[in-house]
């Protein structure tokens, strides 16, 4: 029976996470130069157009559909059977189409995280395909293998309570991949680009911060106890993760920076994705402190030792911070949050800590290959890169033909 106050949380959280990618967009679109503000605002947004579409048509079946182990079919191609009764454990107290469009808001969200790594030098064209085929060929199967009925990482126990492995280390490891691909940005060893806009990363980072409580806290499906911890452990998380790189850099570099807390907030949102529904408020706070950790070594001292450019940080935030997420998830998960989960590895149970640890390697394994092919058909048909001459014009203008500003300076 479809319960309303349920089914009106589960609404606004797809409000909540649709507001997320908007909110990407501002917070990657402040980090690039100005002459490619616009390009990332409109790689977002198309994001939401493009997806939004697919999912209805068959990638909401691809990812959701009671196939196989491995892929749902095509049996809820345009949505058919998925009507406005409650599905079994995807919509128990809830429309079928009310978690439908919840999901469509992460499909589109996950793609978008990818963009950090090759802003300001592929071309639109290349992007639009590049979104399609992946969201078809990675975010579908991966999502079905953890979130899917009858998928066989859900059926070993694997833990994901919000997307930790589903989109963050999906979309990080897919990251890396592109920006090893497309390469590094003209000249950028000797004129390092600082953000064009510190105000647009904060909104965003405030964006993201509010639209997570949708991701995480809606992810219960109803409104109830399992919601209230999922939203305040993001919180939690989220703070303590801000607090800790803030430490770091006072530490490091003798000042903290409001870039810095934006990326720690960030990362701790990450982190406890995956935990938010099986951990308590003390071990958020340890997921959160140490994540900022993690993902400042990646992305001060790894990412400078290998040389490859990840323009806005999606691998270095999104793929390690996830990793330590799901992983911590296998740690800290206790029954006692969620008799429908599992206790961790401080609990008694290895096995589940060792269930993360292989939804992890396959996670990062498939997605890596797969993304690798892609990009891969993409440049020989399309080609990815932009040219030189329109990468020092910008992408604004030689891929849109629109400024960002247009009072001189």
């Amino acid at each position: 029976m479809v319960n309303a106050g349920d089914t009106a949380w589960v609404l606004i959280s797809s409000c909540l996470v649709m507001l997320m990618t908007p909110g990407l967009a501002f917070f990657y679109g402040g980090m690039v130069r100005k002459k490619n503000v616009l390009s990332v605002l409109m790689q977002c947004f198309i994001v939401l157009c493009l997806i939004s579409v697919q999912w209805v048509l068959y990638g909401y079946s691809l990812s959701f559909a009671p196939g196989n182990g491995f892929w749902g079919g095509l049996s809820w191609f345009g949505l058919k059977g998925v009507g406005f009764e409650p599905y079994g454990d995807y919509a128990g107290t809830i429309p079928h189409q009310a978690f439908m469009i919840f999901q469509a808001m992460f499909a589109i969200i996950t793609p978008a995280l990818i963009l950090g790594a090759f802003a300001e030098r592929m071309k639109f064209s290349a992007f639009i395909a590049f979104v399609l085929l992946w969201a078809t060929f990675v975010y579908a199967p991966v999502c079905h293998w953890v979130w899917g009925i009858g998928g066989f990482l859900r059926k070993m126990g694997a833990l994901d309570f919000a997307g930790g492995t589903v989109v963050h280390i999906n979309a990080g490891i897919a990251a890396l991949v592109t920006a090893l691909f497309i390469g590094k940005r003209k000249n950028i060893e000797k004129d390092v680009p600082a953000p064009h806009n510190m105000p647009f990363v904060v909104l965003g980072t405030a964006l993201l911060w509010f639209g997570w409580f949708g991701f995480n806290a809606g992810s219960a499906l109803a409104a109830n106890g399992l919601a209230v911890n999922a939203f305040v452990v993001t919180n939690t998380a989220a703070a303590a993760a801000g607090l800790s790189w803030a430490v770091i850099e006072w530490i490091r570099n003798g000042k903290p920076t409001a870039f810095g807390v934006a990326s720690g907030v960030v990362a701790g949102l990450v982190a406890i994705t995956p935990a938010a529904g099986f951990v308590s408020v003390i071990p958020a706070i340890i997921i959160g402190a140490l994540v900022s950790v993690f993902c400042f070594i990646a992305v001060t001292i790894i990412k400078p030792k290998f040389g490859y450019d990840d323009s806005l940080d999606a691998f270095g935030v999104h793929c390690i911070g996830g990793v330590w997420g799901a992983l911590a998830t296998g740690v800290f998960a206790s029954k006692l949050v969620n008799p429908a989960g599992g206790d961790g590895l401080i609990f008694g149970n290895p096995k589940q800590f060792l269930s993360q640890l292989f939804a992890v390697g396959v996670t990062l394994v498939y997605s890596f290959v797969v993304s690798a092919v892609i990009y891969k058909i993409i440049d020989i048909f399309i080609g990815v890169r932009v040219n030189e001459k329109e990468e020092i014009m910008g992408l604004d203008l030689t891929q849109h033909r629109e400024r960002a500003y247009t009072v001189l300076e």
